[in-house]
Formats: structure tokens, C-alpha cells, sequence
């Protein structure tokens, strides 16, 4: 079937992780891509920023990408929007009023010129040659999320976005309704969000924690602290009610709230600007008058609540009966951090609530078991392809399809860069595309590869060792005794017996291999081939070691 038109679908990132989304659907020349997140590095990725998508395959195709389309505006969805733009021409992104408002903000920072971003709403439909876009509305913890409907000559895709069933929510219920719909009129695959796929049960709507907040609130007279999500915009709208029927005002820490505050009085979200203070106006009232709004959920070592935590931040210092909210719950990878917050704060005497402890103080935007159960049944595919989350969660995820009626031949698990093939009669697995994770180090893209990972971990654990020496590359003589200095190995002023050991051995190395000739590149590797062996019997050890050779002729 050498002719046959078939449509693919494969993930560039968001398989096997939370986070770096990113959703392509191609068919003949025409390629659209679903969100460009970002992922947070895991402990081990010293030095990293963030984590992007290799994004090869879209440069070389780049001639058939018809447009970048945005489900909400999240980190792990829109943050690596920039990166994007700066290696690919995207002829156009589409988002909605909120994430459009959030990536403007991206570009004011990078200083990125892009005219082409437009607004979609649950009415818009994109038609280009072979493929048709709409949109459905969803619900999540931020205002704007939607899932994407495909329309193929091969079928029809619905790719969820990130989403949740709330029946009593805060902003507009998820469209269910026009899910139906389209369950009706037949679907050929669902891509749908994977993150709670292993918790069973429903989740918790957001009118709960409307209440539990309140609660904390009506117990406490003394100042209160609460450090959520930047992004989750529905719950800081909450947080301001809260406030307004305690006749509490609030002041905000950390650009990205300061950012999310801006974007929620711009869509009138919040209406009531007057609650908001700055830092000064706070020190003329009662402490049962002040409530903070801060950064730091996760235990960022430079955010606001951090600073708070560590007695470092400029204009708030911790009292002994502060009361401190955590209204989130921990990213994967990110429990041991928080937890160290959550201790310094004990030792300054305040009073910690978590969501551990209140189960209601916070909810996921993300559906668990039952709910995707829901969506499953409601939208009725013919294949299923879970996307967002860990292997586990995708593979829990296709275990619910199984139990929903789609047979086991029909689910596909993938990895990034698997790509799913529909054709007229059915969906197969394809060809694979290079996929993979880029390091964004600074404002430096893809310099820090494994190879740099794995040596800024051994630094950590061992150390560095450098051996200076001053040679006459002439007459092959060694000028001065060598030079050890360390860093992150030993003391060297504690540790002299050692370093005077080192500089003989370095000492006998130079001047046995300089008796053979000189070579720069030699002898330096004679240096590290010698030394490193001689300094783990002594110390157990093996530092990086780097030998500096100055070349002083006369």
C-alpha cells in the first residue's frame, strides 16, 4: 500500500514524564503541533534550568508545520514557546485569552518580536488543506484550558488537554455536552491526560477548598501566609474571596505571582483591585488584616517563601504566631525540598498547615480514575493513546480503556517519539522520530549535553584536583615545584602531608616523562594516567583531575 495516506501521530515530549508537552499531528504536508512545555530538572541535572524537546524532527519538516496550537497556559504546556521560536518558524501559535496573556509575557522577557499569536475561543474553527481544528472546552486550575479536536482524513483526534470533571466549579463547567457530541459522530483516537491515572476515586472539586480556606481563616487572628501555584489562577481568585469576606488584604511575593495577579485583574477574574497592598502600606495594619500571597510552593531555593523561611527576604520577616498554607501539593522529585521549608519554618514557630494535614486546602486540576473513566465513555474511541505522565500512569491509563471496552490491540503506550499511524481502515504503530531531552543551561541551548551532566555529578561527589607546572619546553626542564590546588576534594592548608605527597609524584611523573621527549598533550595525560590510581589509594578518591601546563621559554 504504497499510496496510502496515512496520518501521524507522536509525541516530541510529555511521554514517560510530567512535563515538556508537546503533541504532533501530521498528514502529507501539513503538520500541527499540540503545546511546547517545559520540564524542571530532577536533582541530578545539576545546573540545569529547564528541560526541553529535541526538536529535530520539526526542523526538518519545518516547511510543513501549518501552526502551534495551546491547550491552556502552564508551565509544562507554553514555557518552551520561546526556546521554539528561536530554532523553528512557527507561522502561527494559537491560545486562548489567558495563555495568550501568559506567552506575551514570556515574549516581553525574552524580548521576542512574534506577530502572529491569536486568540481561539470554544467557537473557533481552523481549516487548513487536509485538517480541521476546534476546540472544547475544559476544566482545569487555570481559566482558558480546552481540548483540541483534529478532524483527519483518517478520522478524528481529540487530545484532552489537561482536565478534570467538576461539577460545582469555579469558572465554566467543561463542556460535556459538545464531548458527547462528538462521541456520536465517531472518534478514531483519544489522546487524553494521564497525571492521576493511579489514584482512584474522584477528585476533589474547587468549591471544597473555597471552604476549607475559609475555615483556616475564621481560626486564626494572626498574620497568614499562603504559597500555591503562580499558575493556578482559579485558586488564587479563591484566595481573594477568602480574603474580601475577612476583611484581609493582600500583599504578593514573587514576579510569577505578581505576573498572575496582573493577568487576573486583566481578565477580570478579580475585580476588586483595591484588596492588593504593597509591603509599606501592610506595616500600618493588624495582623488580623494582612494576608501574604506567595511563591515557594514547591520549596524553590529562590523564591519568596524560601527567603521568608531562611530569614533572607527584604521586607517580611517570620512572627511566632504567623500561620503558614501550603495550598499545593508536591511536584514528583520535589517532596524532600519542601519538607526542608517546612522544618525551618517549625523551628521560627509558626504554625505549618499542608495538604496532608487539611485535605481540602488543595485539589488537582487533573482527573483521577473515575473521571477518566467518564471521558473514555463519553467520547467513545476506536483507539486510545494515554499521554501525560509517567510510564506507569500511561500504562494504568490504558488498563481503565481496557475496562471501558477498548480492546488491549487498540491502546497504544508510547514513548516520545513513537508515532501512531491512522489510516481509512485502522491505527498501527509507525516509524519512530528523533526524540529526546535538551538541557537549557543559562541562555545556552543544547551546550550541556550527558556528557557535561555526568561530570558536574562527579565534581559533586569527588572533587577537582588541579596541578599546575611551569615548564621550559626547550630545554625539557621542570621550572618550579607543581602547584596543587583542590576544590570540593580536601583543605589544602589541613591537609599538607597529602598535598606534599601529590606534588612529588607529580614531580616524578614531569621529570621521567621529560627525559622522553615533550609532548604537551602527553605528558598531561601521563599526569591524570598516574596520579589518579596514587591519589585513591591514598584518600579512597578520585577527583577530576586537570593538569595546567605553563610553557615558559627563556
Amino acid at each position: 500500500m504504497k499510496n496510502e495516506e496515512v496520518t501521524s501521530i507522536f509525541a516530541l515530549g510529555g511521554l514517560g514524564e510530567v512535563g515538556k508537552n508537546m503533541y504532533v499531528i501530521e498528514h502529507k504536508n501539513e503538520i500541527i503541533i499540540i503545546d511546547a512545555g517545559v520540564m524542571f530538572p530532577e536533582a541530578g541535572l545539576l545546573g540545569v534550568d529547564y528541560v526541553i524537546q529535541d526538536i529535530t524532527y520539526l526542523k526538518q519538516n519545518e516547511d510543513k508545520i501549518k501552526a502551534l496550537v495551546i491547550t491552556h497556559g502552564h508551565e509544562d504546556h507554553i514555557g518552551g514557546i520561546t526556546f521554539l521560536l528561536q530554532n523553528v518558524n512557527i507561522p502561527v501559535i494559537y491560545a486562548s485569552k489567558i495563555a495568550c496573556d501568559l506567552i506575551v509575557k514570556k515574549f516581553e522577557d525574552k524580548n521576542i518580536e512574534y506577530k502572529n499569536l491569536k486568540e481561539f475561543d470554544a467557537d473557533t474553527v481552523l481549516k487548513f488543506k487536509y485538517m480541521t481544528v476546534s476546540f472544547v472546552g475544559t476544566t482545569h486550575s487555570i481559566p482558558g484550558s480546552y481540548a483540541v479536536v483534529i478532524k483527519t482524513p483518517n478520522g478524528t483526534i481529540f487530545e484532552t488537554g489537561d482536565f478534570k470533571f467538576d461539577l460545582t466549579p469555579i469558572g465554566p463547567m467543561a463542556d460535556i455536552h459538545k464531548m458527547a457530541e462528538l462521541g456520536k459522530e465517531g472518534v478514531k483516537i483519544l489522546l487524553a491526560d494521564s497525571t492521576n491515572a493511579c489514584v482512584p476515586g474522584y477528585s476533589n472539586s474547587e468549591s471544597l477548598v473555597d471552604e476549607a480556606l475559609n475555615d483556616v481563616f475564621a481560626m486564626h487572628t494572626s498574620r497568614i501566609i499562603i504559597a500555591t501555584f503562580a499558575s493556578n489562577i482559579y485558586r488564587i481568585k479563591h484566595i481573594v474571596e477568602t480574603c474580601r469576606k475577612n476583611n484581609r488584604k493582600i500583599v504578593t511575593f514573587g514576579r510569577s505571582m505578581e505576573n498572575a495577579k496582573e493577568i487576573a485583574i486583566k481578565n477580570n477574574l478579580i475585580t476588586d483591585k483595591t484588596i492588593f497592598i504593597d509591603a509599606n502600606e501592610a506595616k500600618d495594619l493588624k495582623k488580623n488584616q494582612i494576608c501574604i500571597l506567595c511563591t515557594g510552593s514547591q520549596g524553590e531555593p529562590l523564591a519568596a517563601l524560601s527567603r521568608i523561611a531562611n530569614g533572607t527576604h527584604k521586607q517580611i520577616s517570620l512572627l511566632p504566631d504567623d500561620i503558614v498554607v501550603f495550598s499545593s501539593s508536591p511536584i514528583p522529585g520535589n517532596k524532600a525540598s519542601i519538607n526542608k521549608i517546612i522544618n525551618k519554618l517549625y523551628l521560627k514557630g509558626v504554625r505549618v498547615y499542608t495538604n496532608s494535614e487539611l485535605s481540602d486546602i488543595h485539589t488537582s486540576g487533573h482527573a483521577k480514575q473515575e473521571e477518566l473513566k467518564w471521558m473514555l465513555r463519553i467520547i467513545k474511541p476506536e483507539y486510545f493513546m494515554p499521554i501525560h505522565g509517567e510510564y506507569r500512569m500511561l500504562k494504568t491509563h490504558g488498563d481503565l480503556a481496557n475496562l471501558c471496552g477498548i480492546p488491549k490491540e487498540n491502546i497504544f503506550i508510547c514513548k516520545n517519539g513513537d508515532s501512531v499511524e491512522l489510516t481509512k481502515d485502522g491505527a498501527r504503530i509507525g516509524k519512530h522520530i528523533q526524540a529526546g531531552d535538551i538541557y537549557v543551561d543559562g541562555s545556552r541551548i543544547g551546550d550541556v549535553g550527558s556528557t557535561v551532566i555526568r561530570d558536574r555529578q562527579f565534581m559533586s561527589k569527588e572533587g577537582i584536583l588541579c596541578v599546575i607546572i611551569n615548564i621550559n619546553p626547550n630545554t625539557r626542564e621542570l621550572l618550579l615545584k607543581p602547584n596543587i590546588t583542590t576544590r570540593g576534594f580536601i583543605l589544602v592548608n589541613e591537609n599538607a602531608e597529602l598535598i606534599k605527597n601529590i606534588e612529588d609524584k607529580v614531580n616524578g611523573v614531569v621529570r621521567e616523562s621529560l627525559k622522553n621527549g615533550y609532548s604537551y598533550v602527553d605528558l598531561k595525560n601521563q599526569i591524570i594516567l598516574e596520579l589518579s590510581p596514587f591519589i585513591n589509594e591514598l584518600t579512597g578518591r578520585r577527583p577530576i583531575i586537570i593538569p595546567v601546563i605553563m610553557e615558559v621559554k627563556n
